[in-house]
């Protein structure tokens, strides 16, 4: 036996045993110290926001269901009469979560940082960030999340409404007055039965998903595979073991939380089969889906032994390009487990990928930073061009909602990302070319439902536009739809070559490409992380223009002279 090699083979063991040890207590005195305080922060400021504008989102909420135009009034009667209970849950639920989310997010974010800080390369950085890292930076990402759940609730959740109101939307909707107790009884229904049966179905699973999570990680940690690959990832992966359980809790509480809104939604169906029988069949079925869904997950055996009835009359039609909205589509066995029943969200059991194979993969926080850097740049371009002013980004600065700056909120994000579905389809790119000259590809995309509802329905409209084979002047002329909108005077003041095509079809098809774009970034603008990033974009912009106005002052005082 080589002694030497042994000796140090073990040395490394002891090394990796007592790295961890030291690790967990450190994390953990991290988090008994900076917990407290990130979750009284997240916790009182996300409460204060909730009870705070709850007054003014009863306020929003009637007065758009009084204006909305697709209701007819005993509809509106009746989900006027159940806002209460609606509202009701939404205070429950959100301030049960925002306790749960403070918690969690006040103790385990130190005590996880302590174990990234293995990732550094030398000894010194190592035990460095093990005792800073997780500290200031946790309190200020509770501030974080609440900034970005109180952009949600003041600015995304009125747009919302703002699209209920709108006239030009869908056809009108009429309930008959006699489908009311039978909406009311099959939400009770769905309520008492599907609440009890996903918890016990959940429980009663939990201990296989426990054990099964437990074997794949150990065969990991012993074959040296997935997270195990590199040796400065075993205690995090360690950390992992030790988790697991929490993991297990977690996917119980969300099947509770999913299955509030599953069995709610028995009078939907109701409503929209206009058939109380095809209501309990839905509850029924959803049982089954839910079964059905977990032994997917745990690699069960397929299918489910429990009734699944029929509950939609015909297959609901929805477009290929927004496969992924979760829209309840479909009955029986044609229909999507993912788009029916949302329920345990677990930490996937396959075998999982090394560090290295998910550097590969384009992060969302990459595509993020390049999407505002983009904005930043063309937005500086605009400047310069003298397209946009310092006076239009204060007016976005002051404005209490996005219609009141549409060209800064909504144009100048369409007007960059035009720019790179332009650019992409001039390099040949099989997908999106960013700004720092990474493709995303539905290979190396994100994993990630949020990005899955905008990818698919950016590569169909990249497909339009380079299909229609747009000439300069076309794309100056989209250039100005998609900054400008409706504001015709801008478009008017501004002389970029454009030229607006004499084709009455052609002029229809970039039209059409200009408001899907206008439409995207819409709603992608109610993301809640959008605003604030978006926020920074315009004060460095601002920034930009002051010391621009400067410089040419400057210049003309020194012509003057």
């Amino acid at each position: 036996m080589d002694l030497p090699f042994s000796f140090s083979g073990w040395l490394r063991i002891l090394y990796v045993v007592f790295a961890f040890c030291a690790a967990l207590c450190l994390g953990a005195l991290k988090g008994i110290l900076v917990g407290p305080i990130a979750g009284l922060i997240l916790v009182i400021g996300n409460v204060g926001v909730i009870l705070g504008l709850f007054p003014a989102h009863v306020a929003w909420t009637v007065y758009s269901l009084i204006k909305a135009n697709r209701f007819d009034a005993p509809l509106k009667v009746a989900i006027l009469v159940g806002l209460p209970v609606l509202f009701g849950i939404w205070l429950g639920l959100s301030i049960a979560g925002s306790f749960l989310v403070g918690v969690g997010y006040g103790f385990f974010t130190p005590w996880v940082s302590a174990f990234e800080a293995f990732r550094q390369e030398n000894e010194s950085n190592k035990f460095l960030h093990c005792i800073v890292d997780g500290t200031w930076g946790t309190i200020k990402g509770s501030c974080t999340v609440v900034r970005d759940f109180a952009d949600i609730c003041y600015h995304s959740y009125p747009l919302y409404l703002e699209e209920l109101r709108d006239p030009g939307s869908n056809e009108l909707r009429t309930l008959r007055l006699i489908h009311v107790p039978a909406c009311i009884i099959a939400a009770l229904m769905g309520l008492m039965v599907d609440i009890p049966l996903y918890i016990a179905i959940a429980v009663v699973k939990s201990p296989y998903m426990l054990f099964k999570g437990w074997f794949r990680l150990i065969h990991d940690l012993i074959s040296r595979e997935g997270p195990f690959l590199e040796t400065a990832c075993i205690p995090i992966a360690g950390l992992m073991i030790l988790l697991w359980p929490l993991f297990v809790v977690a996917c119980i509480l969300l099947a509770l939380f999913s299955s509030i809104f599953i069995g709610l939604y028995a009078s939907v169906i109701v409503y929209q089969e206009r058939s109380f029988r095809r209501g309990l069949a839905y509850v029924i079925a959803m049982v089954a889906e839910f079964d059905e869904y977990t032994n997917d997950w745990l690699y069960l055996r397929e299918g489910t032994v429990l009734p699944k009835p029929l509950y939609r009359k015909k297959i609901i039609a929805q477009s290929s390009e927004f496969s992924f909205r979760g829209n309840h589509v479909g009955v029986g066995k044609t229909s999507s487990v993912s788009t029916e029943a949302p329920a345990m969200l677990m930490p996937s059991l396959a075998h999982s990928r090394s560090v290295a194979e998910a550097i590969q993969e384009v992060k969302v926080v990459q595509i993020w930073e390049t999407m505002m850097k983009y904005c930043e740049m063309r937005g500086k371009e605009l400047l310069d061009a003298g397209v946009i002013t310092t006076a239009d980004f204060y007016e976005w600065l002051q404005a209490k909602n996005s219609d009141e700056a549409a060209m800064i909120s909504v144009g100048l994000p369409c007007y960059s990302f035009l720019q790179t579905l332009l650019n992409s389809i001039k390099a040949n790119s099989r997908g999106l070319l960013l700004f720092d000259g990474v493709e995303v590809t539905h290979f190396n995309r994100p994993k990630d439902k949020l990005l899955d509802w905008f990818f698919n329905p950016i590569m169909v409209l990249k497909e339009q536009i380079r299909v229609i084979k747009l000439e300069e002047d076309e794309v100056r002329y989209l250039e100005k739809e998609v900054l400008f909108g409706s504001n015709t005077q801008r478009k008017e003041a501004w002389h970029n070559g454009s030229l607006a095509p004499q084709d009455a079809l052609r002029a229809a098809q970039i039209q059409g490409i200009s408001r899907r774009m206008i439409g995207m970034i819409r709603s992608l603008s109610k993301f809640p992380t959008f605003r604030r990033r978006f926020r920074q974009v315009v004060k460095v912009l601002v920034a930009y223009s002051v010391e621009m106005d400067h410089s040419n002052t400057s210049l003309r005082s020194v012509a003057s002279v």
